[in-house]
């Protein structure tokens, strides 16, 4: 049913036995119960858990579920062991146990001195958090929170600034456990608070038909016009890779239909595998939903996601804008067609049979930009959608269809818990022994308040943490570590989380690792190397526009409304001339010698920050380019391919 979302963070195998879907549905409904009565406080039965209760609950219905969805090893086991139900029940157990005694623990200090048995269920936990990462997250993830968990008890024999507070083993595992900062703390609270809803009502989404229905709107707009193939590959992947938040989902599910129709109207297999590579990739930076990093962003900064999702809508624009540019380039210069008409959509009655679904989009942006509390969007955003759902035999979901439906809520909440519940580890050793404020303080130091040097570390850390975690567990260390060192040296706040959101996720399309562009290559039968190189080229957005965002806030929208203003028209101006160098033909030219490509791609440069005398320069150079491309020594001859091209599109 919703494949989209049934692939996981990373590919893992996941099991679906009969006993095992019985007991996700019925945990994916006591999770949903339990989330709905917390934040609607309903008090339903007189239940209204205190705060950390609550979480303790949360991980005792997903981070359970864990043991039972994802084998032990690699080479799986489609049965589940004595050992899975083992881990499951002690799972249930030890929240349902730790989450009774919340008054307990809030009270009575039991974090720092706590009596045998809680502290007991607290050493469990710990284990039960590092396993269950090793399961939903994969092995690297896994020694990477093993590593920083026990890390307070060596922190006080560290050199330098990694010196820190040092804990027992005993006082380590009743901090991890019952401290508010480290498996109940950010990652885990952001789940219970914010993400349910949110996860639920993407799952939502494609049950009922908006993944069909996204594709058909994307093939009916952009279908028909030159290199319309690709074109829909990227519109489409980002609708639903900012739903699902998961690169190697999407490129799987999107891919697999819209690669075979690129190869079909002429680009090439690596072509294909490339654009579909950077299109899910860009689904973490993309409102609405971002996956999980851009309801972290909102909870480090203390501000409403709708804040998070303003600052964070231009930048991906660039970023998809530049694409298709890159794709329609590559079109006109290939003298390359769209799909016939008579093989597509008709845009009228896609709409007629599908409006809600976009409506439901546009429902969920207007309430959380003035919804009070913005944890209740999404549910009632699901109200209507599946209210309008049932109006269409097509989209009405049967007995079956909503049993799949709440599995498979289960199953993707329960790997995002598990994976969350084991960063917290890393949060909760980082902050108990201080080491979190003296890196970034050395850090700067470090650069010597170099704004360059800094912001290229930071770049550089990013991109290979996000190799060996996830992009949200990457993020969440980050936001620790190095946010406050790019903030210490006068960055905007905003800029710089998203500043580490944005190349923690550039792993996915750049070599060796490029796992996006490797799965796309596998579906496109095309070189994995090859396609990751490409990546990168046609990617390229995602590299630069981090430096310019961070460095000049009114490209996230954050100034006066002039400096917004130019930064907005200079930067998309830019990403024009970006796109024409490295794709090597551009509108008015033609095809480009590589000495206009250097020229074109510095004045590039030159829009993009946005600042007015850079642009007047760059308008300069470029209207000196175009006259002396048409009359001058170093006249260009003129594309007929690509002119008829053109008229075509």
């Amino acid at each position: 049913m919703s494949d989209v979302l049934r692939e996981s963070i990373k590919p893992m195998r996941v099991r679906s036995s009969k006993v095992v879907y019985f007991l996700a549905t019925v945990l994916s409904v006591l999770g949903t119960l339990l989330c709905i009565n917390q934040i609607f406080h309903l008090k339903l039965g007189g239940f209204m858990p205190i705060g950390s209760a609550y979480y303790y609950y949360i991980l005792a219905t997903y981070l359970s579920l864990v043991f039972l969805l994802f084998p032990g090893s690699k080479a799986g086991n489609a049965k589940v062991m004595w050992y899975d139900w083992g881990l499951f029940f002690l799972s249930v157990a030890i929240n349902l146990y730790l989450g009774a005694n919340a008054y307990n623990i809030l009270t009575k200090g039991w974090e720092y001195a706590a009596p045998n048995l809680p502290t007991l269920a607290s050493g469990v936990l710990c284990l039960l958090a590092l396993e269950g990462v090793r399961r939903a997250g994969g092995g690297s993830l896994f020694w990477i929170c093993l590593g920083f968990s026990v890390y307070p008890l060596f922190a006080g024999y560290m050199p330098g600034f990694l010196w820190g507070n040092e804990l027992s083993l005993l006082e380590t595992v009743r901090y991890h456990a019952m401290g508010v900062e480290s498996i109940i703390g950010i990652p885990t609270r952001v789940v219970g608070n914010l993400l349910i809803g949110f996860i639920i009502f993407g799952v939502a989404l494609v049950a009922t038909g908006g993944g069909k229905f996204f594709m058909d709107f994307a093939m009916s707009l952009m279908g028909h016009s030159r290199g319309g193939a690709a074109k829909v590959s990227v519109i489409s992947s980002a609708f639903m890779a900012s739903l699902s938040g998961s690169v190697i989902s999407n490129v799987v599910t999107t891919g697999s239909m819209t690669i075979p129709a690129m190869k079909k109207t002429g680009y090439s297999p690596v072509w294909a595998a490339s654009v579909e590579a950077c299109s899910s990739t860009g689904g973490s930076i993309m409102p609405p939903v971002m996956g999980a990093a851009g309801f972290l962003i909102a909870s480090f900064l203390n501000v409403p996601y709708a804040a998070v999702m303003l600052a964070a809508f231009f930048p991906a624009l660039l970023y998809y804008f530049t694409l298709l540019l890159q794709v329609d380039l590559h079109a006109l210069g290939h003298n390359m067609g769209g799909i016939p008409r008579d093989q597509l959509p008709r845009i009228g009655e896609t709409l007629r049979k599908g409006w809600f679904f976009l409506g439901t989009i546009i429902m969920l942006v207007v309430i959380l930009f003035y919804m009070r509390t913005e944890a209740w969007a999404p549910f009632f955003v699901m109200i209507f959608l599946f209210g309008c759902s049932m109006l269409r035999r097509e989209t009405r979901l049967t007995l079956s269809g909503f049993i799949a439906f709440l599995v498979d809520s289960g199953r993707l909440l329960a790997q995002i818990t598990g994976i969350l519940a084991g960063v917290g580890l890393i949060i909760g050793a980082l902050s108990c022994t201080g080491v979190a404020n003296s890196f970034s303080r050395e850090l700067v130091l470090y650069a010597g308040g170099n704004v360059a040097l800094l912001l290229i570390f930071g770049a550089l850390t990013s991109f290979v943490l996000g190799i060996g975690m996830t992009v949200t567990a990457c993020y969440v260390f980050l936001a620790i570590v190095l946010v406050p060192a790019l903030v210490g040296v006068g960055l905007n706040e905003m800029g710089a989380h998203l500043f580490v959101l944005y190349w923690g996720c550039l792993s996915y399309i750049t070599p060796p690792v490029a796992l996006g562009s490797i799965t796309a290559a596998a579906i496109a039968g095309s070189d994995p190397m090859k396609t990751g190189f490409l990546s990168m080229r046609l990617g390229s957005a995602k590299y630069i526009v981090p430096f310019l965002f961070v460095l000049n806030p009114a490209m996230i929208l954050d100034g006066t409304t002039g400096d917004v203003t130019i930064a907005v028209i200079s930067a998309l101006i830019g990403c024009m001339l970006l796109a024409g160098s490295l794709e090597g033909h551009f509108y008015g030219f033609g095809k480009l010698p590589w000495l206009y490509r250097g020229l074109i791609f510095f004045t590039a440069f030159l829009f993009l920050w946005p600042h007015l005398p850079t642009d007047l320069v760059g308008v300069g150079i470029l209207v000196g380019l175009y006259f002396i491309s048409r009359f001058g020594p170093l006249k260009l001859k003129r594309n007929l391919a690509g002119k008829q091209g053109m008229n075509r599109a």
